[in-house]
């Protein structure tokens, strides 16, 4: 028996054991927290222009699922939970998916104190607008460093606003989607990538 044989294949025996599936399982999570990790330079006006795709996104797809179901449903209490945007598959998925707080906002939030000042102040002049019958524009907010605010309203002839906020004195309904600055940070920086 040769020596040198039996010590190679001792070691590529030992080789092949050594390699661990469960390592090979975390590969691409691993990846994706190293690249998290990397240093990026990402500006202001990136993060903005990606919350402001992404916003404006989402608010189309859940404004789409949420006066589909409205239309469907025919029982008042239905409506009243849909309105609350329980029941809607669709949009936590979205917000499972991009880390997103999706919040439908009414005349009443202007007083809402669990929202920052800046976000109540927007939402009076989207009240301010509504009154007047002036166009409204989405709204993009900075909240403590931590936190983008994307905001756009509901046209009022739409069922949304009649059925959810129609027994209000100025009907009036406003997307809140609330991006976490690290997942704006990361889809910035996936954009930034396509264009280079």
């Amino acid at each position: 028996m040769n020596v040198p044989h039996l010590l190679t294949g001792l070691f590529l025996l030992s080789s092949l054991s050594a390699c661990d599936p469960e390592r090979v399982k975390y590969t691409n999570e691993l990846k994706q927290e190293m690249a998290d990790k990397k240093i990026k330079r990402i500006t202001n006006a990136d993060m903005v222009e990606t919350v402001n795709v992404f916003g404006e996104r989402i608010s189309t797809v859940v404004q789409k699922e949420l006066a589909t179901e409205l239309q469907k449903a025919t029982q008042p209490a239905a409506r009243a939970s849909l309105c609350q945007l329980t029941n809607l598959p669709r949009t936590r998925a979205i917000e499972e998916r991009y880390g997103v707080t999706i919040s439908l906002l009414s005349a009443a939030d202007v007083q809402n104190k669990r929202l920052n000042p800046k976000e109540r102040e927007v939402l009076d002049a989207y009240l301010y607008n509504a009154e007047q019958k002036l166009p409204q524009i989405s709204n993009i907010q900075k909240v403590a460093d931590t936190l983008f605010i994307y905001n756009a309203a509901v046209p009022t002839e739409n069922i949304i606003c009649q059925t959810c906020f129609g027994g209000q004195k100025t009907p009036l309904a406003v997307w809140r989607i609330a991006f976490p600055k690290r997942e704006v940070i990361r889809r910035s920086s996936a954009t930034v990538k396509k264009k280079r």
